[in-house]
């Protein structure tokens, strides 16, 4: 079994600026072994501590899906010591990557269900990951209706455009793509992502509601799904802004009697429901 504490070396094949402000970048990393590559099974829902010698590591969420090959993607915000040395890297550079960590989103108990998916800021990440799997032909047929709300401040701050594009060119999955205020030629919802879900009235019936962003945005979302008659054990979270060490070991996670880098970072509202209202 491999340590848990030592990254997998791995090697910087593409940067992308991903938004107007480039305070976000895309990474693509290769296993420089194809061993590890082949150790480092996931599923969406998961994170990664991005590690740079001499700088540390910092938790991410993984954004690519297991269904795109052995390459992993990951979307940087260029807030602190290590993510702002990601940013100075370069295409071809070493660093290392340690997990898989947390818990995935339950696929196997979500099958046969309709699912309502809301993503605010680059919180998306994971959700990206969990909508490519479910995009699969062998996985797709095992859902019903997919419905996606994305939220973003500007237009230029919407990550993976090319990606949404894709799936807005489906017919078996409902984009919704939202800013905050409306802008030059842009022709879709405004408004924040609680607001675009009370307009859109996504009805609970075998149903499940994936929600991953901001506080601000989950708090305002919650009762939204309340209204509509969402019950707790339907909404499932993703408390990935919580994530530290990813062990469990510095304590830093703890929220009541979890761990959330061992018990999560998925959870069923119906669990936070008992917790301190601390996420």
């Amino acid at each position: 079994m491999k340590n848990p504490y030592l990254p997998y070396p791995v090697r910087i094949k593409k940067i992308d600026i991903a938004t107007e402000d480039k305070t976000l970048k895309t990474f693509e990393l290769e296993f420089l072994n194809s061993e590890d590559a082949e150790s480092f099974k996931y599923l969406p829902g998961q994170f990664a501590e991005l590690s740079v010698p001499g700088y540390g590591e910092s938790p991410i969420g993984i954004a690519s899906s297991p269904t795109e090959g052995n390459n992993l993607l990951f979307t940087v915000s260029k807030a602190g010591t290590v993510t702002s040395k990601l940013h100075s890297m370069s295409e071809g550079e070493i660093m290392g990557v340690r997990g898989p960590l947390g818990n995935p989103y339950p696929l196997q108990e979500m099958e046969g269900k309709n699912l309502v998916i809301l993503a605010g800021g680059y919180a998306v990440t994971t959700l990206r990951s969990t909508m490519v799997w479910l995009l699969e032909p062998e996985n797709r047929k095992k859902y019903q209706n997919i419905t996606f709300i994305y939220g973003a401040r500007t237009p230029g701050m919407i990550l993976y455009r090319e990606t949404l594009e894709e799936w807005e060119n489906r017919d078996d999955v409902d984009i919704h793509l939202t800013i905050d205020k409306e802008a030059p030629d842009w022709n879709k919802h405004v408004g924040f992502v609680p607001q675009v879900a009370e307009q859109l009235q996504p009805k609970p019936d075998n149903a499940r509601a994936l929600i991953c962003g901001p506080p601000v945005m989950i708090k305002f979302t919650q009762p939204v799904l309340d209204n509509q008659g969402w019950q707790s054990d339907q909404i499932i979270m993703s408390l990935e802004n919580r994530m530290k060490c990813g062990v469990g070991k510095c304590g830093r996670c703890n929220v009541g009697p979890y761990y959330v880098c061992n018990d999560g970072p998925v959870f069923y509202k119906s669990e936070l429901d008992e917790l301190p209202k601390e996420y």
